[in-house]
């Protein structure tokens, strides 16, 4: 790179930071630095476009083009090449714009005379902000060292819109992170909870983007970089003992750590006029738009890594973030991309709720929000960029929806549903030892889920007859290396100690899918929900298998002891896994360890195979639980996880009640005890449904317990069945309307 052409790129920024820091409204900001930008770079336009909304570009400044055609100028994302480079998160370079693929003429700026065509998206950490543009008569290809120029002014221009630089009379934006926002995403755990922001990585906000001194930026980064080195290394140094997956992903943060490119590009964004601050995220920015649209897993998960160094790069640099300890707001809600569940359960109950970018349905942190019974939204788009610590927020984990820094309206409305349901809760509270008797005499046995000595306090407090399921994977998610036997034991025999004789339920290792061990190599599935996972993992890996079976049986230490084992799709595999189970019995006992007083052995039946599996595996079977989550979407072919599917079906599908009543009657054939474990099993409405189809347990969060059981002691259950059956015979493809239009005319107000 030509000292001279770094002396003129360090000459324009520091034009811009005069401009900058002139006392002048948003607009006349813009517009000096079209004019800078367009003059330093010798060309006859210089353009800005900001987005208006997620999908919506504006023109908002202009050197060159028609003054007219701004704020009335405006396209869709991926529309023109503006769009088409909004879109990309890439550069768009052409000596000849109108023949490019997508070129959308716009009379009104009067761009008709300008051949060339050079624009760069103004981004920050993967959030599109808009694209910065130049033009000129001349039909020309813009060199690699204008088109660095160019992007390094629009690294300062997205510091300055984050810093709100352009916000006044007549601005071209309005002020980040002041007005409310809404969240649609995927509900993780249902609840509602009012709070503020506590961000789990605070956002660096670099205040200085221009500097003056390139040798002394170059020393700062210098040190930086040294700092982080040496912080990895401490790792790889603690981390020796451990397992090799671990020492492999540090090994790959090592190599990033000591990457001569990355440096090199930095230095490169120092010497064109940058700080040590803003050079690291311009190329964290670049980063993160590669990794957007990197459809590769392995180099998506490399990618993260050096997203995730940058972050430790620049809190070095700023002394900003986690290590200068941000005090928890009051009521704090958690947000942010992702989280493990070690770091979740480290929060604790301290938290009222948490919002996450990333993450699924049936991850380690949705299990721990569930077992701290705190509502948890996924899938909310963007809010780790738009939200600061300390802003209000409301978290519907019913809808999916957040709310953040809502209106007064909005945080009315959502403070009288929060009393509405503690008001409602008083009254169940009422019912805690009451059984749930429906009017026509048959009983429905309401158990809970669990998954931490955390949520066994609940079972006094719900009114739970017991554990319906306990999911064991948790001890081996927080780990970083498998548990011993000795420590299963000791937990499990805590569980059925804080159970007082009432029935647990453990399944067993229910692993893979979205829920993977960090000491377990990942497994490359195109479908992972359909693939090595649960049972299969089980009886691939029968050590892990043993080593948990003989824990389960030494902590019973001669109390009964309920054993189940997930994702059984045919009767084979049950019959294995029941036969390692009794091979641990037979080798505990051998070994002097006190047996059980009783023991079932039972199985999950999450997929519709398992419903028309031979007689004798529900012979054989103990007792049988529907896994009605996974069965849902395997019946329907709809990934839960999928917004656009999920919801289009409807457990109440004649379809799907057919199957239910279909394995209802298997089991009543065979005497096979048979439970109902999933959402739908705490949701009142379908709860009532699916009793009334015959199911006798249900389990679900303890949460879920008083509004199901106040609404089965209300209805009998053979009158909601009569309304099913007219249902069946009409031809309508759901009961739902039928039976909510009955339960209407008894008199009944029941949500949808």
């Amino acid at each position: 790179m030509a000292d001279s052409t770094e002396s003129e790129s360090r000459k324009l920024l520091g034009r811009l930071r005069e401009a900058l820091a002139e006392d002048s409204a948003g607009q006349a900001r813009l517009d000096r630095i079209t004019h800078l930008t367009a003059t330093s770079m010798n060309t006859e336009v210089c353009s800005i476009y900001l987005f208006r909304d997620a999908d919506t570009l504006e023109l908002c400044a202009t050197e060159g083009l028609k003054k007219e055609a701004v704020h009335q100028t405006r396209m869709r994302l991926g529309e023109g090449l503006v769009g088409r480079a909004a879109k990309s998160g890439r550069p768009i370079n052409s000596a000849n714009a109108p023949q490019e693929r997508g070129f959308r003429f716009m009379p009104e700026t009067g761009e008709e005379i300008y051949s060339s065509f050079l624009g760069v998206p103004i981004q920050r950490l993967g959030e599109r902000l808009g694209v910065l543009v130049v033009q000129s008569k001349e039909a020309r290809q813009y060199s690699d060292d204008e088109v660095y120029a160019l992007e390094v002014v629009a690294m300062v221009l997205a510091e300055m819109t984050e810093l709100g630089a352009f916000v006044g009379d007549g601005a071209a934006m309005t002020a980040r992170h002041k007005n409310p926002e809404l969240f649609r995403g995927t509900v993780g755990q249902e609840g509602t909870a009012i709070g503020h922001v506590y961000l789990h990585e605070p956002r660096v906000v670099v205040t200085n983007p221009i500097a003056d001194d390139p040798a002394r930026e170059q020393e700062r980064l210098n040190a930086a970089m040294e700092s982080l080195r040496t912080s990895v290394d401490d790792l790889m140094n603690s981390a020796m003992g451990t397992d090799t997956d671990s020492r492999q992903v540090l090994e790959t943060y090592r190599m990033f750590a000591n990457s001569r490119g990355w440096l090199r590009r930095m230095e490169e964004d120092i010497a064109r006029g940058l700080s040590a601050e803003a050079a690291v995220e311009k190329e964290q920015s670049v980063a993160r738009a590669r990794l957007r649209s990197q459809p590769d897993a392995y180099l998506r998960e490399r990618l993260q890594d050096l997203d995730d160094l940058s972050n430790r790069l620049l809190r070095i640099l700023t002394g900003q973030g986690a290590e200068t300890g941000a005090a928890m707001p009051e009521n704090p809600i958690l947000v942010a991309r992702n989280i493990g569940p070690g770091e979740l359960l480290e929060y604790g109950r301290a938290l009222k709720g948490v919002v996450l970018e990333q993450g699924s349905v049936g991850s380690h942190a949705a299990i721990v929000a569930r077992a701290l019974a705190i509502p948890l939204v996924i899938h909310a788009e963007r809010i780790t960029t738009e939200a600061l610590n300390g802003d209000p927020i409301l978290v519907d984990g019913d809808q999916g929806i957040v709310h953040l820094r809502p209106e007064e309206t909005v945080a009315n409305a959502f403070r009288d549903k929060i009393a509405m349901q503690a008001h409602a809760q008083e009254r169940y509270a009422s019912l805690r030892g009451l059984p749930a008797q429906a009017k026509c005499g048959s009983v429905v046995a309401l158990m809970m889920n669990a998954g931490l000595m955390a949520d066994l306090p609940s079972l006094e407090g719900s009114g739970a007859e017991g554990v319906g399921l306990f999911r064991t994977e948790l001890q081996f998610l927080i780990r970083s290396k498998v548990p011993r036997r000795g420590e299963l034991a000791a937990l499990y025999s805590r569980v059925l100690d804080a159970a007082q004789g009432r029935p647990v339920v453990f399944r067993t290792l229910d692993i893979g899918s979205d829920k993977v061990l960090p000491y377990m190599k990942p497994q490359d599935e195109p479908n992972p929900a359909l693939g090595w996972r649960a049972i299969r993992v089980g009886l691939d890996k029968p050590g892990v298998m043993r080593m948990q079976l003989q824990a389960l049986i030494r902590a019973a230490n001669g109390r009964p002891l309920n054993v189940m084992f997930p994702f059984i799709a045919q009767f084979d595999e049950f019959r294995d896994a029941r036969q390692h189970m009794l091979a641990a019995l037979e080798n505990e006992d051998r070994l002097g360890h006190v047996m059980p007083s009783d023991y079932r052995i039972g199985a999950m039946l999450e997929t519709p195979s398992l419903a028309f599996a031979p007689r004798q595996f529900f012979e054989m079977a103990d007792f049988i639980s529907i896994g009605g989550n996974d069965l849902k979407q395997f019946f329907f072919a709809a990934d839960r996880e999928n917004e656009r599917v999920r919801r289009r079906y409807d457990t109440l599908n004649v379809s799907f009640l057919r199957l239910i009543e279909h394995i209802v009657a298997r089991c009543a054939e065979t005497e096979t005890p048979l439970s109902f474990c999933g959402e739908d099993a705490g949701r009142p409405f379908e709860a009532m449904c699916l009793a009334a189809m015959g199911l006798r347990t249900l389990s679900m969060r303890p949460a879920s317990i008083g509004p199901v059981k106040h609404l089965l002691r209300r209805v009998d259950l053979t009158e909601v069945k009569a309304v099913i059956d007219r249902a069946f015979a009409s031809g309508e493809q759901s009961v739902r309307p039928a039976v909510m239009d009955w339960l209407t005319t008894e008199g009944w107000a029941v949500g949808r």
